[in-house]
């Protein structure tokens, strides 16, 4: 394992994790109780277990996990200038969150946002991006989601960077969120807000699921729908309300994106499937690598959703019945599909003291046991015969004790150029030294160090760890937290690499 390096985080751990269990099965019939819905309350249960009990959460913590609000954690596609931004953050724990942040004017009455989002809460579902928690407070509006890491099928579709999204891909995505749809149904949410491919994520699984968010109204009065006015249902130009059979037209126009790999207006895409000019509507990108029949299918399905009069669309259970038999791929798991590397170590199920204090960025914590470890078992012994050696880092160590940083980088620094065989655990204190003397890059390059003298050694991981986030490089933190809890795992366990 290299010192640092940028890859796909890896798990949290089960502690941690805003997951659902890992254990999942990758055939999207069986991992759901198949296109029927049976087994379904059993997966109900199981995603309450893994999902945290819906909150209220205080602004201060939601302030702290996204740093202020910064707009260099917002996810949404859009950036700043969505009207809703969503911002990606850390709770004390480590789970990762999303947050969606309404304007006051937007929902003036905190009690009436307040229900409405609890009642958002109460739907889980292994195929739902879950809502967590809220908050309202003073002027502010939250929304706080699990937070998926493998992007919107919107950047898959339309601003793919490797890979097309596989055809079999596009397949199990339009099964799975017609299980969601089907699952808001059977719960009395029968309205999805503005359906569309931004409201679909992937998850650490490479699974695709739908966001909670547009259970939720964007507003107490507000239009239901920001997409432009040519992919929106008839029925709501006509009159400015959204019905059960407009979540079907919108199903219908992400049908037509998983087509096209392209976002075309309905009735551009109808007028080619009325001249029968299939082939002009499909992605090219594909490259012709689907069946013809399968592709019919499901063009035939999308104009049937796209009908303008609501009456003439098909139901949820419909769509099921049409897009289940469609998943020939089953045993294939979704992160295989997606070109997603998954991290295979495994973690531990316990957060040590000093995980906990680098996931928190809680830096006097760290620095506290830092000093109760001392050094390492007869590390730099054949050194410490010499007595300018022995001066000098007993002056180093009680600077690094009296947070007198800089004196301790000075006389570390000294020390580092007398020892033939260097120090890990020097390099670690000098390390968090530069950390504390706002020199991010010289405190990664020195925890770096440290692991190159000793390997397996989870402190050096978690300074870099702490490093990176400083440097704001959040994913790949996340990565040396996990990468260090993977050692403290084996050490805990008694094995050797």
């Amino acid at each position: 394992m290299g010192c640092f390096q940028s890859k796909v985080a890896g798990p949290l751990p089960p502690n941690d994790a805003a997951a659902l269990p890992a254990d999942k099965p990758a055939d999207p019939e069986a991992a759901n109780g198949g296109a029927d819905g049976e087994g379904d309350g059993d997966d109900k249960e199981a995603v309450k277990r893994a999902v945290p009990v819906f909150r209220e959460f205080a602004l201060a913590e939601l302030r702290a996990a996204t740093k202020g609000f910064s707009a260099d954690l917002i996810v949404s596609e859009s950036g700043e200038k969505a009207p809703n931004a969503v911002y990606r953050g850390r709770l004390d724990g480590g789970r990762l969150i999303a947050v969606k942040r309404f304007s006051r004017l937007s929902w003036p009455d905190p009690q009436q946002f307040l229900a409405e989002a609890a009642g958002v809460g109460k739907v889980r579902h292994k195929r739902l991006v879950n809502l967590i928690g809220c908050c309202a407070e003073g002027d502010e509006r939250l929304l706080v989601a699990e937070y998926m890491p493998n992007d919107t099928l919107s950047k898959h579709l339309f601003h793919w960077d490797k890979q097309p999204l596989p055809w079999e891909m596009r397949l199990r995505v339009a099964y799975f969120i017609a299980q969601a749809l089907d699952h808001c149904n059977a719960e009395n949410r029968k309205i999805y807000h503005d359906l569309n491919a931004y409201r679909v994520l992937f998850d650490e699984e490479g699974d695709p699921r739908l966001s909670s968010f547009g259970l939720m109204k964007n507003s107490r009065d507000g239009k239901s729908y920001s997409t432009n006015l040519a992919y929106t249902p008839p029925e709501f130009l006509r009159t400015g309300r959204v019905i059960p059979e407009s979540v079907i037209y919108s199903y219908g126009t992400v049908l037509l994106d998983l087509l096209s790999g392209k976002h075309i207006p309905p009735s551009h895409a109808l007028d080619l499937i009325r001249g029968k000019n299939i082939l002009l509507l499909m992605d090219s990108s594909l490259e012709g690598q689907y069946a013809n029949e399968d592709a019919s299918k499901l063009v035939d399905l999308a104009s049937k959703c796209l009908q303008f009069e609501s009456r003439d669309r098909p139901n949820i259970k419909y769509l099921l019945s049409s897009v289940g038999p469609l998943q020939n791929q089953k045993e294939v798991a979704s992160h295989v599909f997606m070109g997603i590397t998954k991290a295979t170590s495994v973690l531990p199920t316990i957060c040590s003291p000093l995980r906990k204090a680098c996931t928190g960025m809680d830096l006097s914590a760290v620095h506290d046991i830092l000093l109760k470890t001392g050094y390492k078992d007869d590390e730099g012994a054949e050194n410490e015969q010499v007595q300018e050696m022995l001066n000098t880092k007993k002056f180093g160590d009680i600077a690094f004790r009296d947070k007198d940083f800089k004196t301790a980088i000075d006389y570390y620094s000294k020390l580092v150029a007398m020892m033939s065989t260097p120090s890990a655990t020097v390099f670690v204190r000098r390390s968090f030294s530069y950390l504390m003397n706002g020199q991010a890059e010289l405190a990664l390059r020195d925890a770096m160090q440290a692991q190159v003298c000793m390997p397996e050694w989870p402190t050096a991981f978690y300074l870099q760890a702490l490093a990176l986030s400083k440097l704001g490089m959040e994913t790949d933190a996340q990565d040396m937290l996990n990468d260090g809890a993977t050692f403290e795992a084996k050490k805990q366990n008694g094995w050797r690499s």
